[in-house]
């Protein structure tokens, strides 16, 4: 059997719509599935929680289970049919049924004020008695609408972008006090990207399901790498003497510090692959790491230093090394 929804949104049974929709937000923030992708027990609590406020956010739903208890929607299924299941609820008392189908009261007077409010409203504001039969039937009901959904767009560091983590979004609804949500960045997200959390949007006006918050990511550029898909691509300094002599170089990546060998006599430009270093992606599928060799050459250089430049320069006699640059 479901908890009670009061239960679980943690709210009194007088709660205003107010008090329950806050409840709600509040549970929402903690328990939503892609705040906890990973929390099995999150996300079967969030689905309490969004079961119980579809009772309690609707106006009708509320009453009737206020009335009939977690038994309501067969309650108000067998209204529907122009049947009745023939139980009492306690909150009429003595009232014979019986009478109802002469238009009197029950036995202590009246039809109570509970019961022909109820049925008023399975058949849409007829006569109470043509509940059960003989009377107008009872119109299509209007759909209720959902919430409009929130936009909002947030920065967040090419580090995490890659990696995944968190950041704190500021948000400010109409008419209420800002609030902070941690939303996780899932990792590999690409720019431009939406993230959707369920029910975090705005209130519907007549009932319906909450709308959604959508937030659309921007990623911060990097100043020595950048993404091709999947793939890195890392702007890697070398010193001359590590390009010419060749050497090992420690880079930094998604997975961790490597160790890259550059070739002797390695030219700027050059691009050196790293397998399986670059972005992890959905499926366990991880890009490539490309390592783009820049040589530092030192600013300042001595005479001594500058005439052994000019006897290897001419000693290697590697001619017109621009022969190919065309436009």
């Amino acid at each position: 059997m479901p908890r009670d929804p009061y239960e679980v949104l943690g709210v009194s049974r007088n709660a205003t719509a107010e008090e329950i929709q806050k409840a709600y937000r509040k549970l929402a923030r903690k328990y939503h599935p892609d705040l906890n992708p990973d929390d099995k027990s999150a996300q079967k609590k969030f689905k309490e929680i969004q079961q119980a406020y579809d009772v309690l956010s609707d106006e009708k739903k509320r009453k009737l289970y206020d009335q009939f208890g977690p038994d309501f929607e067969q309650a108000a299924a067998a209204a529907e049919r122009g049947g009745f299941s023939g139980q009492v609820p306690p909150e009429f008392g003595q009232f014979d049924f019986g009478r109802v189908f002469t238009g009197g009261g029950g036995a202590g007077g009246p039809m109570p004020p509970e019961l022909e409010e109820l049925l008023r409203q399975f058949t849409s504001g007829g006569s109470p008695f043509s509940f059960f039969g003989g009377g107008t039937r009872r119109r299509g009901r209007r759909a209720a609408t959902p919430g409009a959904d929130i936009h909002h767009e947030v920065e967040v560091p090419f580090r995490t972008a890659v990696a995944g983590g968190e950041v704190n979004l500021r948000l400010v609804r109409p008419g209420q006090k800002a609030e902070t949500i941690a939303v996780k960045i899932p990792a590999g997200i690409e720019e431009g990207k939406t993230i959707r959390l369920r029910g975090l949007g705005e209130p519907s006006p007549n009932g319906g399901p909450p709308g959604d918050l959508l937030i659309t990511v921007h990623i911060k550029p990097h100043p020595n790498y950048r993404r091709d898909g999947l793939d890195l691509i890392a702007r890697v300094p070398v010193t001359l003497a590590e390009a010419a002599l060749g050497s090992k170089v420690d880079i930094p990546t998604p997975q961790g510090v490597i160790s890259l060998k550059v070739p002797p006599g390695t030219s700027s430009g050059t691009r050196i692959k790293a397998k399986g270093q670059g972005i992890r992606g959905p499926g366990g599928v991880t890009g490539d790491l490309y390592a783009e060799i820049m040589i530092v050459i030192p600013k300042q250089i001595d005479e001594t230093s500058a005439d052994l430049i000019r006897q290897l320069d001419a000693r290697f006699k590697q001619g017109n090394v621009r022969a190919d640059l065309e436009w």
